[in-house]
């Protein structure tokens, strides 16, 4: 499978944008999910580039998060902002990863997507739990390159 538009349907992406919205519900950080054909880059540097072109890194406590899939490089990464880097170990993000390389490891992305995206705002509650004030910084939409 290499074009992103057939990566996953209409109704899973609005599945993943679902969980999102969930994982968004239990901590004041923000997650985002790329998806793009290809990249020459390291995965972790065109995760890093991607979310410096989405302005992630504008939300008030700099704790947004990126989920970056290249579909035809079969590669991932996730990337947090320096507000999340500041605070959690180097190995934060190992749990998050293997769920969704599990769920990829047996062609099932869209599940990968959203288990990804639930532990990840599992994870992010611990040091950015949900405020009362809280309020959606950044889109919920998969954004595509």
């Amino acid at each position: 499978m290499s074009k992103v538009e057939d990566f996953l349907t209409q109704a899973e992406e609005q599945e993943i944008v679902s969980a999102i919205a969930v994982a968004e519900k239990n901590t004041s950080g923000e997650i985002r999910v790329h998806i793009e054909k290809t990249t020459s880059m390291a995965p972790i540097e065109r995760a890093v580039e991607v979310f410096h072109l989405l302005q992630m890194q504008n939300t008030k406590d700099r704790n947004g998060v990126i989920i970056y899939v290249a579909v035809q490089s079969k590669q991932f990464a996730i990337y947090g902002d320096q507000g999340i880097n500041d605070k959690v170990e180097d190995t934060f993000w190992d749990s998050t990863k293997d769920v969704i390389l599990a769920h990829f490891k047996n062609g099932n992305f869209k599940q990968g997507l959203i288990d990804g995206v639930l532990k990840a705002g599992e994870q992010l509650k611990r040091y950015f739990p949900y405020q009362d004030d809280d309020t959606n910084e950044l889109s919920n939409e998969i954004s595509k390159g």
